[in-house]
């Protein structure tokens, strides 16, 4: 109670101003509790606006038994989450704020203005309406919990002003993971929870390149090049999509998409092979007999190109990782499968997501850590992963929804 007798309003910190954290702070000030959101970098939002620049894929349209596959072994743990705000709730979030969606060709949503600017300005907006604090420039140091009943936490900060302290009913930390880090989210807040008992999964990287060991004649003339309408397999796994050669490697969808097996052969065998069909549609014989026609004078790379359809950047590929051969059989065989030895991910600098974070063991229903009553997490702070597409944004907007329903309910019963 306050002074003069009215219930006080529950105060509520949120940690981290990207998807999780903003749109939990809307739902958490819709509620009417008082928020305050910190955020260690100059301006929120950075990575989802960084996102935003290929056009901001927001979720998916695919079906929900489809689409909650992609969580892989989080897929218990997130379904009720992704259940309660699914696609059609994000949308339809997003034309509250009003932003128009549409489902592309490829079953990915998108905002029709196709980049990110609209909607955060939009929302920012909302919570300045609100009464909603936003504190920059601050980073999360520790956290200590009362004595007093009900318990409240202290939060520690190191500010441009120095050190400083917040109490809050309840914190939300929605930190991320440790993908790009100069956006903002280093992982940095792992040995504060650590040091709380809280069990964290390593963090590694996710929808990330691989590194190759390209000669460095391919370097020089490949680097930046695409690799398109192909299909790339681990482990007997196979993806459809397009890649990128970069100095040390490759990237792109195709490559990001097999994170999970590529992470599983490093572990074991410390390299992975990594197979290309560099035409995925057409079957091997039909390919075979199209390179067995009489090239005439036309040198074997113009033949590759015009009866296989290679262009220069796969033909290079070939010669980078075997003899030239003009066997029509033996060509056929290496296009369909040309073999490549990862050495590992390129760095959390340029990965997309990263996979590990908190254990789900120390996460109840709510999204609260177990050990830290009073406490709840969301999005890539938590250990799941998933592919690019859509499903990245849709679980970290679900989780931090629930994560702040959550609360929300445990400050609506003190």
């Amino acid at each position: 109670m306050s002074e003069n007798g009215t219930r006080a309003v529950p105060q509520v910190v949120v940690v981290g101003a990207g998807p999780a954290g903003l749109i939990a702070a809307d739902r958490l000030s819709a509620a009417g509790l008082a928020v305050t959101i910190i955020e260690r970098m100059p301006s929120p939002a950075r990575k989802l606006l960084m996102a935003g620049r290929g056009g901001l894929n927001l979720t998916h349209g695919e079906e929900m038994p489809a689409f909650l596959s992609r969580y892989r072994e989080a897929e218990t743990q997130l379904a009720p989450a992704i259940a309660a705000f699914d696609p059609a709730a994000l949308r339809a979030w997003c034309a509250e704020l009003g932003i128009e969606t549409f489902i592309g060709s490829s079953g990915r949503v998108f905002p029709v203005q196709m980049k990110a600017s609209p909607l955060v300005r939009a929302l920012l907006g909302r919570l300045a309406a609100r009464g909603v604090r936003l504190n920059t420039r601050w980073s999360w140091t520790g956290l200590e919990r009362s004595t007093e009943a009900p318990a409240r936490w202290r939060l520690s900060f190191e500010t441009p002003e120095g050190t400083k302290d917040i109490e809050a009913d309840a914190v939300l930390l929605a930190l991320g993971g440790a993908s790009w880090p100069r956006l903002g989210s280093d992982g940095g807040w792992v040995p504060t929870l650590e040091r709380h008992g809280v069990t964290v999964t390593p963090l590694t990287p996710a929808n990330a390149g691989v590194l190759v060991g390209w000669s460095e004649l391919l370097k020089a003339r490949f680097a930046g090049t695409p690799l398109k309408r192909i299909a790339a397999s681990v482990g007997g796994k196979r993806v459809a999509g397009e890649a990128m050669i970069t100095a040390s490697g490759l990237e792109g969808g195709a490559v990001y998409a097999l994170s999970a097996e590529l992470r599983a052969a490093f572990e074991e065998k410390g390299t992975a092979e990594l197979l290309l069909d560099l035409r995925p549609d057409l079957g091997e014989a039909d390919l075979a007999a199209r390179l067995a026609r009489p090239r005439g004078k036309q040198s074997l790379s113009n033949h590759l190109r015009k009866v296989a359809g290679l262009p220069p950047s796969a033909i290079a590929l070939l010669w980078e990782t075997g003899e030239r051969t003009s066997d029509p059989l033996e060509l056929a065989r290496r296009i369909k499968g040309l073999a490549l030895t990862a050495t590992g991910f390129s760095g959390m600098d340029r990965a997309i997501s990263t996979a590990g974070g908190i254990a789900w063991g120390e996460i109840d229903a709510d999204f609260g850590l177990r050990k830290l009553p009073g406490v709840h997490v969301a999005g890539e702070m938590i250990d799941w992963e998933a592919p690019t597409g859509g499903y990245l944004l849709q679980a970290s907007f679900a989780s931090g929804v629930a994560a702040a329903d959550g609360i929300a309910r445990a400050l609506a019963g003190r």
